[in-house]
């Protein structure tokens, strides 16, 4: 399988739910990739174009180049937007070759402030496939982002790269970025400067598989991240059986806190690629997550002042499975069987309310084209599926995407290109659309309108809003497996190669300067 394939489907407004959420959001925070805690694929936004054209330039404010393949969503950040991407087209001649890379640009103009570089892993394409790059995306807070790379290692890093020196305690950022065997090389200005680094395979046990993909989810001093534990090479078993699926880390050193102790690998069909949400539900701090084995799970969050602990294991609350009636064991037996067999996560679950809202189906590459949109009374304790089940919403196509929720609407694309409305209320639909394109990545919500990324390079806006309405449709230069992102009054879109930033011109530029592309 390509990882071009692996990467399209993982790849994406301070809502109501925030009025619960409130007092676990650090004040630096952010909408990002989704809606910070809770996932939600909506954001504060406004004035954002209901039509762009890159050809005649209309409502480009620039453009920048990428990599030869992006997967990683942008995550804007104050005057910063970060992507991952690869280093088909390198900015330092220096690091030529296969490598993931994390871009931070200005968000003025797409000019490089730095870059993070990561070589492949080696041995086995299925560690780190080729040309894939760094699919995750990051996690910003304050000075410090945190981002999974290519090589499963979570690291943090200083927003203001090397340009203020290499703070530390990591050190070995010369040798980090070339592969084994070559020359250190001296960081400059324009590398990242990397404060801790967690390697998740040596710490953890997992098992590479692909890609890695998480989006570190930050509550307090505590970093919860999944850890794209996978299958062999063929695909017919998960050698990491007791390896955890999802891990909680101390975001000021690294350390390990607490990992779950599920042990789904016999259960898990390809990867846990599946990022975490919190949210306060029915009184308690949970961390929401969508297992491999198409279970949702929600934990007890940790206490903040929680010492490093390797062995200690996440409390269980509940259990909501997702398809009660797909084979639980010798799973394998159905790879490839597009009719039958078990269900997966892909999409995060969101937390909106007082509910959980997660997408689950079957396998993208070896699995059935069949999803449901559950939403989840996440009271109770022990097995909810009966219980915690307020509807289920089904439709046909892999569930890929995050779903976006807003004014008693839940936004939810399938991957054969529909749209689907459904009334929260109910769980009914309110219409469907079909805009015939490949749709992996997720939609974002904001400002009235519903924007959808597509893997023939289309770029589909819809208005939010009980009435079906497409306001436009463009096709840029490439395939899009990330999802798009905004801030305030711009919208950003990242095709294979480039990067669009979209927005009414602003009072005081002239034409010629919103459409010009930087050239770093």
């Amino acid at each position: 399988m390509s990882a071009y394939r692996w990467a399209s489907a993982i790849a994406p407004t301070l809502v109501a739910a925030y009025a619960t959420a409130s007092a676990l959001m650090a004040p630096t925070a952010r909408a990002q990739w989704g809606a910070w805690h809770t996932r939600n694929m909506a954001a504060a936004a406004d004035k954002l174009p209901d039509r762009v054209d890159p050809g005649s330039g209309l409502n480009v404010r620039w453009t920048a180049p990428l990599g030869g393949q992006t997967h990683g969503t942008p995550v804007v950040a104050g005057n910063r937007i970060l992507i991952g991407t690869n280093n088909e087209r390198p900015r330092d001649q220096r690091l030529r070759g296969d490598c993931g890379v994390l871009l931070c640009l200005d968000t003025r103009n797409g000019s490089l402030v730095w870059q993070l570089v990561v070589p492949k892993v080696g041995g086995s394409p299925y560690n780190d496939w080729p040309a894939t790059g760094l699919c995750s995306p990051p996690t910003v807070e304050g000075e410090r982002a945190y981002v999974v790379t290519n090589r499963n290692e979570l690291v943090c890093l200083d927003m203001a790269g090397m340009s203020n020196g290499n703070d530390g305690p990591y050190r070995d950022e010369a040798r980090h970025m070339v592969p084994e065997g070559r020359e250190p090389v001296e960081p400059g200005p324009a590398d990242a400067d990397i404060i801790w680094l967690f390697d998740i395979v040596k710490e953890c046990g997992i098992h590479r598989h692909d890609a890695a993909h998480g989006s570190p989810l930050i509550a307090g001093n505590i970093i919860y991240v999944n850890t794209s534990n996978g299958v062999t090479d063929e695909h017919m078993m998960t050698p990491a059986l007791d390896a955890p699926n999802l891990i909680a880390v101390d975001k000021r050193t690294g350390l390990l806190l607490a990992r779950d102790g599920l042990r789904i690998g016999e259960r898990i069909i390809h990867a846990a690629w599946t990022s975490p949400a919190l949210g306060v539900l029915g009184g308690r701090r949970q961390v929401i997550y969508g297992g491999g084995d198409g279970v949702c799970y929600g934990f007890a969050a940790l206490d903040s002042g929680v010492q490093p602990d390797a062995q200690r294991t996440l409390q269980e609350l509940w259990r909501f499975d997702g398809d009660p009636d797909a084979p639980k064991q010798d799973i394998f037996r159905w790879q490839d069987n597009r009719k039958e067999g078990p269900s997966t996560f892909t999409a995060m679950p969101v937390v909106h309310g007082q509910r959980v809202y997660a997408i689950v189906g079957g396998d993208l590459w070896h699995g059935k084209p069949l999803s449901r949109l559950h939403c989840i009374n996440p009271v109770g304790s022990g097995d909810i599926t009966r219980s915690g089940k307020v509807w289920s919403y089904e439709f046909k196509g892999f569930g890929t995407a995050t779903p976006a929720i807003l004014n008693g609407l839940a936004y939810a694309t399938s991957s054969d290109g529909v749209v689907h409305c459904v009334d929260i209320a109910t769980g009914r639909p309110v219409w469907t659309h079909d805009i015939h394109q490949e749709v992996w990545a997720s939609p974002i919500l904001a400002d009235g309108k519903l924007f959808v990324t597509t893997r023939n390079g289309g770029l589909v806006i819809l208005a939010a809003g009980r009435a079906k309405h497409e306001l436009s449709a463009i096709r840029l230069d490439g395939a899009l497996s990330a999802s798009p992102a905004v801030s305030k009054d711009t919208l950003y879109c990242a095709t294979m190669r480039t990067l669009y930033a979209f927005g009414y011109p602003r009072q005081g530029r002239t034409t010629s300067e919103t459409r010009r592309s930087p050239r770093s």
